[in-house]
């Protein structure tokens, strides 16, 4: 395999120390005996990584002289720039089956810090090893780093024994590489590590100006210096707005006839030591002061001229032995450069990729897709930082008015105008994202008052100039918080959308803040979830059945079956005590397959007694928008007739069936094509549109109880079931009633043409045996 230049460079400088294949070392010995002493473990190292082995200049407990790279633990730990952990190898998929850990080393713990020689490069490790698994606590770690440092000083004495110091301590120079490295990693701006750079290039070679640039290209591939990092020492005050303007825009040198051009037309070192005399001088900003002495020095990555470091000003002046003598820094800067072309090569190439799978095509939002990767993110870093999160879910108020009057292009123009009001009125690391239609997403971090709720209302209701017209539109927005709302990110979007409905119909134009209280603590989910497995396998799970009745012929048709916990210590537990916190996990699946099970099982049963009677379940969301759901439903009905499936019905929710359209109706074809009937449950509550209802495949819809319950008492509920009844019997439509409390209710709906219902004033739900038995005595009474 070919080795990186990297690479090469970090081998020569070991191969430079000599010390590689020498004899045991008292300096190392001690500083690894201590290690060993200190942390109680059986085996202390200071390693050497080579091209193909680690090699031990010291060892504690251990017999063997070296190991092949490809197995060291080591080699792992100098791509780090700080303490490389594994508290157990055995469990670590990197390392589970090396032979270090299956073998008889038997190493289980290893914790290893990287050590450096004078010019910078990580040579090996000093580590600690332990032959069974540990933690050991972050502040105890610090003697570990210590005793690292400590090796590095011993080396770089040795080092230092047989170099040359002319210019300066080869320490100094050390330490000036590792910090530029330590900032570039810990910092999204490149720029704190050129400015700390120079500042140690300057102090180094005790130079008065510098400047560091990237070289560039024009599209004729001609040469230019883009400025990365550029001292402002002894500027004049009358320019120091030239600095401040260098420092946020860079500063661009394309001038060849000067010394910074020389440099970048021939690629080599230049050296102008009586710079008021030089005819290549020139090129410095108005203002700046007098330069008397300059060294321009090339960067190169291979054949190429990638960046150039200027300095002036030193009062010894400048020399090659000094360009020489900077090279192990100069290389750092080539690597930063390099580093920082590859990132934005690789960065420009994803975001190319990614645009148009995760990005909103009209108003360059994150989708969907891409904002359950962002929000997930922000959960973890929530939780980090132990922050909190504002999940704000809006809905524009007078959109489908704005769209139906003017047109979808003026409608796309409202989109795109909200949402960049929107993205501008963030703060720059909160998140705003599109739906799909006229919904949006925000996830704030931190809010600590309501003001920015209502600044972004405000924002939705600033006017939009069109033509001669202005539109005028407003939102409704829920939110919920992160963690007092401590569930995943399904979860929280829907309590933010429940919210925003809440909001939408308390007047519109406003926010409502999710009621956290009314759910379960985290702790009592947890509790639920750890139960459902052994429930299932002790079969605590029944389905209790509550009888359709045809008000017509005023028999019961059917049932609805609703399952039941007989927990072992909480008595019979309902639906909504375990069902709400399993959805989204693996139970909701196992949950609905055996309730599948279980009514298939009810239906032979009757078919065997001469009882025809059809019988509901409920789906879980969740199940049933996964890919495994058409199997699992086909191997439940593997045994079943055509007529026995015809007696199965399966109720959806409305707002599931919202989710995803396209998901929805496969699904609802697939089990269709079972021979199953399909009913849209809770009908009225998910704003559905009469395009997606024509299209949804359902043969059922069950008025919400929430409409039924009041009708009578409220003539807008009464109206709502009127024009449910009333649609789905132009759509043939079957219709169910759910909620019936009272007879009045029941004689209402009668009249108004609806034929099944079911409620509280027939039965509640009952055992399985009992529901029968109770439809027998319907029967005979009635």
């Amino acid at each position: 395999m070919e080795r990186s230049r990297a690479e090469q460079r970090r081998l020569e400088a070991l191969k430079r120390l000599g010390i590689l294949d020498t004899p045991p070392d008292e300096r190392f010995e001690r500083l690894t005996r201590i290690a060993q002493r200190f942390y109680e473990v059986p085996v202390a190292l200071f390693t050497l990584i080579d091209d193909h082995r680690q090699w031990f200049k010291s060892k504690q407990g251990l017999v063997i002289e070296e190991t092949p790279r490809s197995i060291a633990f080591c080699d792992y730990a100098i791509r780090e720039d700080k303490l490389f952990i594994v508290e157990d190898a055995s469990h670590d998929v990197r390392f589970r089956n090396n032979p270090l850990v299956t073998g008889e080393h038997h190493i289980r713990f290893y914790a290893g810090m990287p050590v450096r020689e004078p010019s910078g490069f990580k040579i090996g490790t000093l580590c600690i090893l332990d032959r069974v698994p540990r933690r050991i606590p972050e502040f105890e770690l610090d003697v570990l780093r210590s005793l690292a440092s400590l090796v590095e000083d011993e080396i770089e004495r040795a080092y230092q024994g047989a170099q040359s110091q002319e210019f300066f301590p080869v320490s100094q120079l050390t330490r000036a590489i590792y910090r530029a490295q330590n900032v570039f990693l810990t910092h999204e701006d490149e720029s704190a590590a050129f400015e700390l750079m120079l500042n140690d290039l300057l102090a180094l070679t005790d130079s008065q100006f510098g400047f560091i640039g990237e070289v560039l290209h024009h599209p004729d591939n001609t040469p230019y210096l883009k400025i990365g990092a550029i001292t402002n020492i002894a500027w004049s005050p009358e320019t120091e707005g030239l600095y401040q303007q260098v420092k946020r825009r860079g500063m661009i040198f394309e001038n060849s006839s000067n010394l910074i051009g020389a440099s970048l037309a021939t690629g080599q070192l230049v050296i102008a030591n009586h710079f008021d005399s030089d005819p290549r001088r020139g090129g410095l900003p108005e203002g700046h002061p007098a330069i008397k002495a300059y060294q321009g020095i090339p960067i190169h990555s291979g054949d190429q001229l990638i960046g150039l470091v200027g300095l002036g000003n030193r009062v010894e002046g400048y020399s090659e032995e000094l360009a020489l003598a900077l090279e192990p820094l100069l290389q750092t800067v080539g690597q930063l450069i390099e580093r920082k072309r590859l990132y934005k090569e690789r960065l420009d190439h994803k975001k190319s990729l990614e645009k148009a799978a995760n990005y909103d095509s009209l108003t360059g939002l994150p989708n969907r897709r891409r904002l359950t990767e962002l929000f997930e993110q922000e959960l973890v870093e929530a939780d980090r930082r132990q922050g909190r999160l504002s999940v704000c879910f809006i809905d524009l108020d007078g959109f489908k008015e704005i769209n139906d009057q003017f047109g979808h292009s003026v409608g796309d123009m409202v989109l795109k105008t909200v949402a960049e009001r929107l993205k501008t009125s963030m703060r720059e690391h909160d998140l705003v994202a599109r739906l799909g239609g006229d919904e949006f997403v925000a996830i704030l971090r931190d809010v600590s008052d309501d003001g920015v709720y209502h600044r972004m209302l405000e924002t939705i209701r600033q006017t939009i100039p069109h033509s001669h017209y202005h539109l005028q539109l407003s939102g409704s927005l829920g939110i919920t918080v992160y963690p007092d709302d401590q569930a995943g990110p399904d979860l929280l979007l829907r309590h933010a959308d429940q919210a925003m409905y809440a909001a939408k119909e308390q007047g519109r134009n406003q926010h409502r803040v999710f009621d956290v209280r009314s759910h379960v603590s985290r702790k009592k989910k947890l509790q639920v979830v750890e139960q459902i497995s052994a429930a299932l396998e002790q079969q605590q799970f029944e389905l209790f059945l509550q009888p359709r009745i045809n008000l017509r012929e005023n028999k019961v048709e059917g049932f609805e079956a609703l399952i039941r916990w007989n927990h072992p210590e909480r008595g019979l537990v309902g639906p909504f005590e375990f069902l709400p916190y399993i959805e989204y996990t693996e139970y909701a699946a196992d949950i609905s397959r055996f309730v599948m099970a279980d009514a298939i099982g009810k239906l032979q049963s009757w078919q065997a007694e001469g009882q025809n009677y059809s019988l509901s379940i409920n789906l879980s969301p969740s199940h049933f928008l996964s890919e495994r759901f058409s199997q699992d439903l086909k191997d439940a009905l593997a045994d079943c007739d055509k007529s026995l499936c015809s007696r199965l019905t399966l109720e959806l929710l409305e707002t599931t069936a919202l989710d995803d359209a396209s998901i929805v109706i496969k699904r609802l074809k697939t089990c269709r094509a079972l021979g199953v009937d399909l009913s849209l449950d809770d009908f009225g509550t998910g704003y559905s549109s009469l395009d997606y209802f024509r299209r949804l495949p359902v043969q059922e819809i069950k008025i919400d109880r929430s409409f039924v319950t009041d009708m009578l008492n409220d003539p807008d509920d009464e109206k709502v079931v009127g024009a449910i009844i009333a649609l789905s019997q132009n759509f043939h439509r079957r219709v169910v009633a759910e909620g019936i409390e009272d007879e009045a209710t029941r004689d209402r709906l009668l009249e108004m043409g609806c034929y099944l219902a079911q409620g509280f004033y027939f039965t509640r739900p009952l055992p399985s045996a009992e529901a029968l038995a109770w439809a027998d005595a319907f029967h005979r009474g009635g």
